[in-house]
């Protein structure tokens, strides 16, 4: 029940050295709260002197106040264990994710990773409040009382040793089928995740694609197969707990049936057979507790496990060997035998480039179908992917393992098809790349990116608060920004492109057109695109075709060749060169 890999994290050996030593002062006194209790009743039915009652309920008192002092001393050091662990593991979480990039979000869905970070993250504290301290008692607490029973009634303790495990093996069983129903629902909770996340970012276009309708029926079929496998899950885990209350109740009944037929026959005393009775259910409450948490501890500990898995995905960093690197226009790239795959049982790689050389001020286009491996070259050059072992890559004849360095990130200023603006001000999403900039320097680059004008019919000109994703103002103006912050950007001298004008109209994009170009100017730009226009104003072009560069090229050479560029060319119905 508990990950092993618990065990590594920092204070959690100490934290159960010192729970054990609690749970063990704790069985005494619960074993001195029966024992006082039975004395004072025995005292009281033999209608001993009050002198005789009053000492064994002072102690039965003050081992009812010690078992609650200890339980809450327990619980404090519980919730700071779990409160601090829960935070450093977020923390790594999100370093893992910082670090490692969009390969870790392709590879477990950017739904997925934000249900960890968020609902993951309380599941897995309350899944440390509860199963050290659970684990802990059912297996200090049981035997301690069990050993003292042996002592007053070899065969009560027969019987109680009999029943626990009959108990447990009830607890197995119906454990196994909970767990087994509880994994299916996290998986599905992963599904519905991911699917709820796509579902939302891209509603504007399936609306004006008239598809939402579709999809909203899509989200309820997911929803209501999360609905059913929960009320499956909680099925079983509530037959679980009855199934244990039931036979915990019915072996307290037993021994109670046998005790006091002991006493009729005259077998047995009254202290031992009271003492027995008082203390058995106390012997079966740590397995009853264990029991009504158990599925509550079944999502935490998966929470946990997907955490743990995500945390152990190697990082594509490699030793940043760039020194005092700055691109300009003698700077070169080469790449050879770069492989990538974002499944690592994937049969064929995304992404398989013999050789690719990169130099100087050039504009760039890498063209192909949809799925022909575009963005994940772009992504491959921006660092955000790592590769196969027997990569060579060389920055100005230093070698490197990939392009996830510091130093060639640093020179980056990256356009997607989707800008990312975080919630804030104008201002403050145009300073992204340079957060010392001046006024006048972001107003230039507002200019420069024909934002000035927008900004200037605003009442709150750049102050003016924009939200998360860019909400509240257009997509045209979403990409001014962007074009904005690589202007301001003066010390980053390699634009990457990711299809930045997919999702734009044709009247929008020809008006950011201009801007752009002036940006191109003392740039290597690598600019991803469907539009075939764009390629006259480029210098050289990357053919991708299933993950691989089949033709590259200058535009006129390529056209003369009549291969796969021409062919992409002709199937692009509607672009004109």
């Amino acid at each position: 029940m508990i990950d092993k890999r618990l065990l590594r994290l920092p204070g959690t050996k100490k934290l159960l050295l010192m729970l054990a030593g609690l749970t063990f002062l704790q069985a005494f006194v619960i074993l001195f709260q029966g024992k006082y209790l039975a004395e004072a009743l025995v005292n009281s039915w033999k209608m001993k002197p009050l002198d005789t009652i009053y000492m064994p309920m002072a102690l039965f008192f003050l081992a009812f106040v010690a078992r609650h002092l200890f339980n809450l001393l327990n619980s404090r050091i519980v919730d700071n264990y779990a409160a601090n662990t829960s935070e450093e593991i977020r923390s790594e979480l999100l370093d893992k994710i910082y670090d490692t990039g969009s390969e870790i979000i392709l590879r477990n869905g950017s739904g997925n990773l934000v249900t960890s970070s968020l609902d993951g993250i309380d599941l897995i504290e309350n899944y440390f409040k509860l199963i050290f301290t659970k684990i802990l008692n059912m297996s200090i607490i049981p035997p301690i009382l069990l050993i003292y029973i042996y002592m007053q009634s070899i065969s009560s303790g027969i019987t109680l040793t009999i029943i626990v495990p009959l108990v447990i093996l009830f607890m197995i069983i119906l454990g196994l089928a909970a767990q087994s129903k509880a994994d299916e629902q996290y998986e599905q909770y992963t599904i519905i995740s991911n699917h709820f996340l796509d579902s939302l970012r891209g509603l504007p276009t399936l609306k004006m694609l008239g598809l939402s309708k579709k999809y909203e029926n899509n989200i309820h079929v997911v929803s209501d197969e999360y609905r059913r496998r929960t009320i499956n899950t909680l099925r079983i885990a509530i037959l679980s707990t009855f199934a244990l209350d039931w036979l915990t109740t019915l072996g307290i009944a037993i021994l109670a049936v046998f005790l006091g037929l002991a006493l009729i026959n005259g077998t047995m005393p009254l202290f031992p057979a009271l003492v027995t009775l008082i203390l058995a259910p106390e012997y079966f409450l740590p397995l009853r507790d264990f029991s009504s948490d158990y599925h509550a501890t079944l999502d935490g500990k998966n929470a946990l496990g997907s955490i743990f898995e995500t945390l152990a995905i190697p990082d594509n960093k490699t030793k940043d060997t760039l020194s005092n690197f700055s691109w300009d226009e003698n700077s070169h790239l080469e790449i050879k035998n770069v492989e990538f795959k974002y499944e690592e049982d994937a049969i064929s790689s995304s992404l398989d480039i013999k050789e690719l050389k990169l130099s100087g001020y050039k504009k760039i286009a890498v063209i192909g179908k949809s799925g022909s491996g575009k963005t994940t070259l772009i992504r491959y050059l921006g660092g955000f992917l790592g590769s196969n072992t027997n990569a060579n890559v060389v920055i100005n004849d230093q070698q490197l393992d990939n392009l996830n360095v510091q130093s060639w990130r640093d020179q980056l200023a990256f356009l997607p098809q989707s800008p990312y603006l975080f919630s804030g001000s104008i201002k403050d999403n145009i300073k992204f790349y340079n957060p010392l900039a001046s006024d006048d320097q972001v107003n230039l680059a507002a200019k420069q990116a024909g934002l000035d004008i927008f900004i200037d019919s605003l009442s709150e000109g750049y102050e003016t608060i924009i939200g998360e994703g860019g909400r509240g103002i257009s997509g045209g103006q979403q990409q001014r920004i962007m074009l904005a912050r690589a202007f301001l950007a003066k010390d980053r001298h390699v634009l990457i492109f990711d299809e930045p004008t997919a999702h734009l109209d044709i009247e929008t994009e020809y008006n950011l057109k201009a801007p752009m170009e002036e940006l191109f100017k003392d740039h290597l730009v690598i600019f991803a695109t469907h539009r075939l226009h764009w390629l006259k104003n480029m210098d050289y072009v990357i053919v991708m075709d299933n993950g691989k560069i089949v033709e590259q090229g200058t535009p006129d050479d390529l056209q003369k060749s009549q291969g796969p560029y021409m062919n992409l060319i002709e199937n692009m119905r509607g672009d004109q060169l």
